[in-house]
């Protein structure tokens, strides 16, 4: 499912059209984002748990000439499925 298969979802199950459920699902993505941004976690019971994880420095190798490739720390998102959404896919 991309953005657009979303937002047509999301337009018929709320009874919305298409323009007001777009800017509904663009401003659930920008609060998620914002959030995470900030480094807090964003928790919606029954479906999962968005968070910022530390992704520690390491020393990579090149596979093509075996150099050896330093690597900086970063942060990246991460996301946690709620028992909701585990049982549902299950």
């Amino acid at each position: 499912m991309n953005k657009s298969e979303l937002v047509h979802v999301v337009a018929e199950k709320a009874g919305l059209n298409k323009a007001s459920s777009e800017k509904a699902v663009n401003a659930v993505f920008e609060g998620i984002s914002e959030a995470l941004g900030k480094g807090e976690k964003v928790s919606l019971v029954g479906f999962g748990t968005f968070s910022v994880s530390q992704r520690a420095a390491r020393v990579c190798r090149n596979p093509r000439t075996g150099e050896k490739i330093n690597v900086d720390a970063v942060k990246v998102p991460k996301f946690k499925p709620g028992k909701g959404l585990k049982d549902r896919v299950s």
